[in-house]
Order: structure tokens, then C-alpha cells, then sequence
């Protein structure tokens, strides 16, 4: 398993998707449950496991900011509504896109 978890790495990190269809076809005959359920789901949206390989772009950012929103949901969880949602979520982006 742990070969499997370092080439699995080594694709991403080496940006190389040519190893992908060996990995993903290694996985499935490796007799380890879950990797080759793991690999199966790979298996149905390749595209998905291409385009962080192949291409530069990153949803991370769009990430960040909704991480930030749940945390401050977490946080005000059953304390109040929509109303204070919005008048603490507010001032942070006015503040953030300020320029002077």
C-alpha cells in the first residue's frame, strides 16, 4: 500500500500524467480494498484527475474564502440570523478590497 501511496504523490508532484493509467490500473489489481474503490472512483471522472496534474490553475482561492465563511458560520451557529451574518461578513470584504 505504501508504494502505491508514493507513486499516487510522485504523479501529482512530478506533474507527469502519463503514469496515471499504470497507477490507476496497479490499484486496481492490488488486492487492497480500498485503494482499488479508490481507484475505480478515479476511474469514472478522468478529467478530474488530469487538470490538477496537467494545469496550473487552482480553485484554492475560492476555497479559502468559503472555508473562512463556514468558520465564521460555525462560530455564530444558533446565536442569530441572517442579519448579523451579514453585518460580520461585510465589513471583512469591504475591509479586505480596500485600496488607498
Amino acid at each position: 500500500m505504501r508504494s502505491l501511496a508514493l507513486r499516487f504523490r510522485g504523479i501529482f508532484r512530478s506533474r507527469d500524467p502519463s503514469k496515471r493509467d499504470s497507477w490507476i490500473g496497479d490499484a486496481v489489481n492490488s488486492g487492497l480494498v480500498a485503494i482499488e474503490r479508490f481507484a475505480r472512483v478515479l476511474q469514472r471522472d478522468l478529467d478530474a484527475v488530469y487538470n490538477p496534474i496537467e494545469l496550473s490553475w487552482s480553485n484554492g482561492q475560492a476555497g479559502g474564502q468559503i472555508n473562512r465563511l463556514n468558520t465564521i458560520k460555525r462560530a455564530m451557529y444558533g446565536r442569530a440570523g441572517p442579519e448579523l451574518l451579514r453585518a460580520r461578513m461585510l465589513p471583512l470584504d469591504q475591509n479586505r478590497h480596500h485600496t488607498k
